[in-house]
């Protein structure tokens, strides 16, 4: 199977607003016999410019000196612990460590080339040993223990950062990052949105599952088309007037009582609100402000319960394609 064809295949990256992605069987503890040695799967081959051995049951990184043209390495699903013997591979691009055993971002500094680097689900705690990497494009650190958002002022071309499923509190140490255009801070334990005026080229940014209260401090990210704010604890809907390009508003999963302050988001799209307490019918009305509304989330809410609450619904707004998960006919 060809690399496009397997990516095809593979679940969304964990930078996907909605991702649950769960680690394949054999991710962890594994039995010595088990492990597969790297020359044991690979086929030399000097020419090649892409080596995929994602599922190998790997454990070392090596004998991939004769590879000098590589561009791409996909390692996904394997079972290293060390990032090494990587130092002749200087015309890689993209570098693959998803869901392994590593614990120390490492031997890096050669790659000076590389675009994209993804060591997503792996057993990192600190971000560093990154500062040769300055053509990097997109930086992939999901789903580790890395508590600090340190050691990134040298990127100024990265354009997507996935920081999700760690245990960060703060959001800070950002201002350099001025290409950034996607960010992704989902489940960690930030309790405010704050330092990010610099970010003023961002389009998306995701701070689901936090610790939020309040919107705030995004007066700045004129060019947002996507916020992603589910599952915090924020009660009003507010403080969006500089937000005009909004595309996509998600606030599931909060304590919001009334739909309100979003009528002058004529670009909006999809407006996910369920899960939360709107009980009165007068401000739903207020949705038919969107003129480019499609989908609009709002099961789980008091609204919700009206035996006629998909008619309401497609009344006040009767361009709808979409209510929760069900097409309008």
């Amino acid at each position: 199977m060809s690399t496009n064809e397997e990516q095809q295949e593979q679940p969304p990256r964990a930078d996907s607003p909605t991702v649950d992605e769960e680690r394949p069987p054999g991710a962890g503890e594994v039995a010595e016999h088990e492990i597969v040695k790297m020359e044991d799967v690979i086929t030399i081959d000097p020419e090649t410019t892409e080596v995929d051995l994602n599922h190998g049951r790997i454990g070392k990184i090596e004998n991939l000196e004769p590879l000098t043209k590589l561009e791409r390495l996909y390692l996904r699903w394997n079972l290293i612990k060390k990032i090494e013997n990587l130092d002749h591979l200087t015309s890689l691009l993209e570098l693959e460590l998803y869901d392994n055993q590593i614990t120390e971002l490492e031997n890096l500094d050669n790659l000076v080339n590389l675009e994209m680097l993804d060591v997503s689900f792996n057993r990192l705690s600190q971000i560093k040993n990154l500062s040769a990497l300055t053509n990097l494009r997109k930086l992939f650190l999901c789903a580790n223990r890395i508590s600090l958002i340190e050691n990134l002022d040298h990127f100024s071309g990265l354009t997507m950062l996935e920081l999700g499923d760690n245990k960060i509190r703060r959001i800070e140490n950002l201002d350099n990052l001025s290409s950034l255009t996607h960010l992704y801070l989902g489940k960690n334990k930030i309790t405010k949105i704050e330092n990010l005026d610099k970010l003023v080229k961002l389009e998306c940014l995701s701070l689901q599952c936090n610790r939020l209260t309040k919107i705030e401090n995004l007066d700045q990210l004129v060019n947002l088309t996507e916020l992603y704010l589910s599952e915090n604890g924020i009660e009003v809907i507010e403080n969006l007037d500089q937000n005009k390009q909004l595309e996509t508003l998600d606030l599931a999963k909060n304590r919001i009582k009334r739909i309100e302050n979003i009528d002058h988001l004529e670009l909006l799209e999809e407006f996910w609100m369920n899960d939360n307490g709107v009980s009165e019918w007068s401000c739903v009305d207020k949705l038919a402000s969107n003129k480019n509304l499609a989908t609009v989330y709002l099961e789980r809410n008091p609204v919700a319960s009206d035996v006629n609450y998909r008619r309401k619904l497609k009344l006040a707004v009767p361009w709808l394609q979409k209510i929760d998960a069900t097409l309008c006919r």
